[in-house]
């Protein structure tokens, strides 16, 4: 695919959630609801670093503790606080603010719904998922592909299972951006096999000349095909900046911890991470800046 070319209103959003296919005349304005206030009025500074102390830390999200909404045409975990989902211990990994892993029924989705001031990136898995937007982008995205949107001073879109009989599996992932009202802005590329065999492959940075898609943060996203025994040692970017690892697939350890499917494991206070796939793995690093 060429380049260019739900949720609930709540405590944490302002998006409506329908399961048809009627997409809504919008202007591209500002929510009325901001997104950006609602998300930053419950950042948690559990996993914020100390500048006094500066041996590596880590925290551990295993699968089976995320946040779970089934919705009947939407069955989402959540690795941290969204919607109905709270948990004062599970806000945020710095700036990186959800991790939203989203199963939606065949010929369901995301209604058109408003966002602004905040870095919206998704990764499908598995099935087609259609996009549409108030900037007038039409798109869809499939496994082998990723999606960014900076939402900015504001910006309606709207998501769906373009497939009547297959489910779309996708990760949904929002960063808090470093500048606010930024114009808005959709991107995606897609990737080749090749590129994420047995190494960590570049998919997203703050630079609109780098591999990837760029976003409006100082973060950078690899994401990495391994085959079993496969060793990578990763550099983080920015001694400002940690690492959450979120484990599509398999097994394997990192910095001695054991970690499987879907389970999340954020590091900070060091420079590099060792990683080692117990099987084969599918493995997303997230080096983001710890300071909101």
């Amino acid at each position: 695919m060429d380049r260019k070319n739900f949720i609930k209103k709540s405590l944490l959003g302002a998006a409506g959630i329908v399961g048809s296919n009627t997409l809504l005349n919008a202007k591209n304005l500002r929510p009325k609801h901001s997104t950006y206030d609602k998300m930053m009025e419950q950042v948690g500074f559990n996993h914020l670093p100390n500048n006094e102390i500066k041996n590596m830390k880590t925290v551990l999200h295993k699968a089976t503790t995320r946040g779970h909404a089934n919705r009947g045409w939407l069955d989402s975990h959540h690795s941290f606080s969204f919607a109905n989902y709270y948990n004062p211990d599970r806000m945020n990994f710095g700036v990186l603010r959800v991790l939203n892993d989203d199963i939606v029924d065949p010929g369901k989705g995301f209604g058109m719904h408003p966002h602004d001031n905040m870095e919206i990136i998704s990764i499908p898995l598995e099935g087609a998922l259609e996009h549409k937007d108030s900037m007038g982008n039409v798109a869809v995205i499939q496994e082998g592909d990723v999606q960014v949107m900076s939402a900015g001073t504001g910006i309606f879109h709207s998501e769906y299972n373009q497939n009547k009989e297959q489910q779309v599996k996708f990760l949904q992932i929002w960063l808090f951006p470093k500048k606010q009202d930024v114009t808005p802005r959709y991107d995606q590329i897609t990737l080749k096999a090749q590129h994420t065999k047995n190494h960590f492959f570049q998919i997203l940075s703050p630079n609109p000349d780098d591999e990837g898609v760029w976003i409006h943060q100082n973060a950078w996203f690899h994401l990495g095909n391994l085959e079993a025994g496969c060793e990578q040692t990763y550099k983080l970017k920015s001694p400002d900046n940690g690492v959450y690892a979120f484990i599509i697939d398999g097994q394997v350890t990192i910095e001695g911890q054991s970690l499987g499917k879907r389970d999340g494991f954020g590091i900070w206070d060091t420079s590099t991470i060792n990683i080692t796939a117990d099987s084969n793995a599918k493995v997303l690093l997230m080096d983001v800046p710890m300071l909101v």
